[in-house]
């Protein structure tokens, strides 16, 4: 299996699961100040939301090096 073809299965794997779930999510920890041997931290819940576009772009993408790839072969 040649670096194009995994490389198209990756994105092709990439943009369904985009388009599946939608986005994904991550914590932050921050710290907000220090006053001795006392630390304030804060955790906050970011959500990263990925357009539909880009999943079906990824999707084309992989199939179009996939179509290119075995026309060279």
């Amino acid at each position: 299996m040649n670096t194009a073809k995994i490389a198209a299965i990756v994105l092709i794997a990439a943009g369904i699961l985009g388009l599946i779930y939608g986005g994904f999510s991550y914590t932050q920890r921050t710290s907000k100040g220090k006053i001795g041997n006392i630390e304030l931290a804060v955790k906050e819940k970011k959500n990263v939301n990925i357009p539909i576009w880009v999943g079906v772009c990824a999707i084309a993408a992989g199939g179009a090096v996939l179509l290119v790839n075995r026309k060279r072969s």
